[in-house]
């Protein structure tokens, strides 16, 4: 399989394909006219017309959430 433009891996085009078919098979209205009823091919087409927005969420390390979870629990006074 060839690498989705904009993607930096397979597995995340699959996973972000997947996960806006279960916002379909929620309810979620489309994005894009289609002939399909299937949620999977839908999400497809989304996806190769540029119409979902995704990210790639900031890691944090253990030292980093323990920092923050302290500075909301105990601010500077």
């Amino acid at each position: 399989m060839k690498l989705m433009t904009g993607f930096d891996s397979n597995y995340r085009y699959i996973l972000v394909a997947a996960r806006r078919a279960r916002q379909l098979q929620s309810g979620a209205h489309p994005t894009v006219d289609t002939q399909t009823k299937k949620s999977c091919r839908i999400a497809e087409e989304e996806l190769k017309a540029g119409n979902i927005a995704w990210y790639i969420p900031e890691k944090k390390s253990a030292a980093q959430l323990a920092k923050e979870q302290l500075d909301q629990a105990i601010p500077d006074a």
